[in-house]
């Protein structure tokens, strides 16, 4: 059973590798395509994908804990990721008590709670295991631009002008945030199994968190100029939930790619 299912895979991997990337755009955006008409028409609160999306990035973070208390190392895993992660954790969560306050907030609190703790093993009890020559990048380069474009586009809602700031510099800092992982693990080009899953996870909560904001689109409520104003703002949303899935998106077929061989690792092109 085991050889059958080894066979079949690889024949599954060989097509997909045969496939033109044209090819293999076609059968993403299809199979996207469904998923949200399936979503469209079963689930009638969309918020709800949102919801999700917060506890799967919450599960994801569990296999990081697993790791760092089981096999005490941070191998392959970025501090600047988690550290991005943290402040746009904060920031979602003052702007969630000064502006809204629902179940949301709750899962906020618990993953950033979460995130700290990351953050602080990697900085005392494993810090020996991380590789801080694959993780250089500036946090200034990427929080910088974020801040500045905040600015110039963030929500026309009646809120405060510095509430309206903070909120659309974390929906920014969320959507490049794992770049620094992401940098890291192409040049390891090899990715351990609990690393793998938390970034994975990721990718599937994005999946969901962009899911919410296209189905919104279609809302006959008009929830989106309600809940976020008018002008560029909800564009720069949906176009920052799309850019994180897009980012995620590929390392996520790499490591379908990777379960689907039966290996214990991703393994990622040069």
């Amino acid at each position: 059973m085991d050889g059958h299912y080894r066979k079949n895979a690889k024949s599954i991997e060989g097509m997909i590798r045969r496939a033109s990337t044209k090819e293999k755009a076609a059968v993403a955006c299809s199979v996207v395509t469904l998923i949200l008409l399936a979503m469209r028409f079963f689930i009638t609160d969309h918020d709800v994908l949102f919801l999700l999306a917060e506890f799967v990035h919450f599960v994801g973070i569990g296999f990081l804990a697993y790791k760092l208390l089981k096999h005490k190392n941070c191998t392959g895993l970025s501090l600047k990721t988690q550290q991005l992660t943290a402040a746009f954790l904060a920031i979602r969560l003052y702007c969630s008590l000064m502006m809204e306050y629902d179940w949301h907030t709750l899962l906020d609190a618990l993953t950033l709670a979460a995130t700290i703790w990351v953050c602080k093993m990697m900085k005392t009890s494993v810090r020996t295991t991380y590789n801080e020559n694959l993780d250089p990048t500036p946090l200034a380069i990427i929080v910088g631009p974020c801040v500045v474009l905040a600015v110039f586009a963030h929500p026309t809602t009646r809120h405060w002008w510095i509430n309206r700031v903070a909120w659309a510099t974390c929906v920014y800092l969320e959507a490049i945030s794992v770049l620094p992982q992401l940098q890291m693990m192409q040049k390891a080009r090899v990715v351990e199994r609990f690393t793998a899953n938390y970034v994975f996870a990721l990718g599937v909560a994005r999946f969901l968190s962009c899911a919410h904001w296209i189905l919104q689109v279609f809302d006959g409520k008009s929830y989106l100029q309600t809940a976020l104003g008018k002008g560029i703002w909800p564009v720069m949303v949906l176009v920052s939930e799309i850019v994180q899935t897009g980012i995620l998106a590929d390392f996520c077929y790499y490591y379908v790619l990777s379960f689907a061989q039966g290996d214990a690792n991703v393994h990622l092109p040069v």
